[in-house]
């Protein structure tokens, strides 16, 4: 009986899980395929493209590794890089520490799975009723995974069957994020979050230049955030705010 309840609550939250990452597998089909061609083009057989979109699994750091791979041995350069265009999973990292606790041996890959589109459906969906919440984020992570690594190697494939000029591929994931950031401020009714990313990006990008204006925009933005939740807080507080004061509504 009790594997009969656990395979119904798995079943359950797959179901719940797949409707909401379709409009990613649409997006991540075309950007997997066009890594793929990318790859193919450098001259990498399929294995590559492979094993880095099921073993690195971080879409903007995929398409730059293919120069990486490319370029004189600089393992220290490398590894600044990562930390400059993956540095905002730090802050991913933080903010679901909370939802995934209690998931169990789920948890290492919950962690290891987190993309921007996943943070982005988890942090804004709920599970629905009946639904075990750490499954729900499991296939989230899981189908998107798999949306990624299939779209890679069908455009590896491609690529060996199909040659042609492949300059500006690397452009698609700069799209990618355009398309999600305007999502994002459509859905929402208070735009100062996304304004003060833009001001900030826009500052460090004028000071630092483009090629050292990701960690000092995330420091940034941390800040201001921080100094606006304080000012916020304080304002409740002042205000005689139920949720800063404790008393009952």
């Amino acid at each position: 009986m009790k594997q009969v309840r656990e395979g119904s609550a798995v079943s359950k939250a797959f179901r719940a899980a797949l409707p909401l990452t379709l409009p990613i597998l649409a997006g991540f089909l075309f950007l997997g395929i066009s890594y793929g061609f990318l790859m193919t083009s450098k001259g990498f057989p399929i294995i590559y493209p492979l094993a880095m979109s099921a073993l690195i699994f971080a879409g903007s750091m995929e398409f730059v590794t293919v120069e990486l791979l490319l370029s004189a041995f600089d393992p220290l350069g490398a590894l600044v890089l990562t930390l400059m265009v993956n540095a905002r999973h730090l802050f991913y990292g933080l903010a679901m520490l909370p939802r995934f606790r209690g998931t169990g041996w789920k948890k290492p890959y919950l962690i290891f799975g987190m993309c921007d589109e996943t943070f982005a459906l988890i942090s804004s969906s709920k599970e629905p009723p009946g639904v075990d919440r750490g499954w729900f984020m499991f296939f989230i992570t899981l189908l998107n995974h798999a949306y990624w690594v299939g779209g890679a190697v069908a455009g590896a494939v491609l690529g060996n069957l199909a040659r042609f000029d492949a300059r500006g591929l690397e452009f698609v994931l700069t799209a990618m994020f355009a398309v999600l950031f305007i999502d994002q401020w459509m859905r929402t009714k208070t735009h100062s979050p996304a304004l003060i990313g833009l001001t900030a990006s826009l500052v460090c990008l004028l000071v630092f230049g483009p090629d050292h204006f990701i960690i000092p925009s995330m420091v940034l933005i941390v800040a201001a955030f921080a100094i606006a939740d304080q000012t916020l807080g304080r304002h409740r507080k002042d205000q005689g705010d139920p949720e800063e004061t404790g008393a009952s509504a």
